[in-house]
């Protein structure tokens, strides 16, 4: 394990960074048929890293259960796609990426993430890499948030809207504050890894 070179942003001293940009409205593509899910599968299956998150419509009443993923999302450095479950939930191409060993997917914080896709549709992922856990952090008992990690690596502040973040992940149509939104997430893990592979702070994949 790599130690922390340097130390990690302060709360404060990220507030005062310019804003990440973000990835561009014209490079989202929300998957709307079982066509541009092939076309996008077959884009995405010929890369060696994606990045990768997920979104579910959020709880609020004690008790109740989330239902999600409600969106899968998949970016490359270019492109971000975004899947709504349930309607692609089965489709061969998409399964076959998230349960690829060759193909590594990365993002943050992807516990829950991870264990809907198991329990809810029965989908087992593979080749993952949760830059949460595998980053250099201050202490072993502690992750890495994204927002820190943009800091450190980028040096710009992104920003998350608590209103987007608790917006309907399970709606028809989602808006372009979602999309933008949730394909980021996917996209700036992808950057942050291949930032940390050349820094030394990540082993190179054999």
């Amino acid at each position: 394990m790599t130690t922390v070179s340097e130390p990690l942003p302060d709360p404060v001293f990220i507030a005062d960074l310019p804003p990440y940009p973000g990835i561009r409205l014209a490079d989202v593509v929300l998957v709307d048929s079982a066509e541009a899910a092939d076309a996008a599968c077959l884009a995405l299956g010929a890369e060696a890293v994606l990045g990768f998150d997920t979104e579910a419509k959020p709880t609020f009443a004690k008790g109740e259960v989330s239902t999600g993923p409600h969106l899968i999302q998949l970016a490359t450095e270019q492109k971000a796609w975004l899947f709504q479950i349930p309607r692609h939930a089965q489709h061969s191409g998409l399964r076959a990426i998230i349960e690829s060993p060759a193909i590594l997917k990365v993002g943050f914080g992807l516990g829950s993430d991870l264990a809907q896709m198991r329990g809810r549709l029965g989908i087992e992922p593979q080749g993952i890499l949760d830059l949460s856990q595998a980053l250099p952090r201050e202490a072993p008992n502690k992750t890495l948030g994204a927002k820190t990690a943009v800091a450190r690596y980028l040096g710009q502040q992104l920003r998350k809207s608590r209103r987007v973040t608790t917006s309907n992940w399970a709606h028809a149509r989602l808006n372009e504050r979602q999309m933008l939104y949730a394909a980021n997430d996917a996209q700036v893990a992808l950057r942050i890894y291949r930032l940390a592979l050349a820094a030394g702070d990540l082993p190179a994949r054999t």
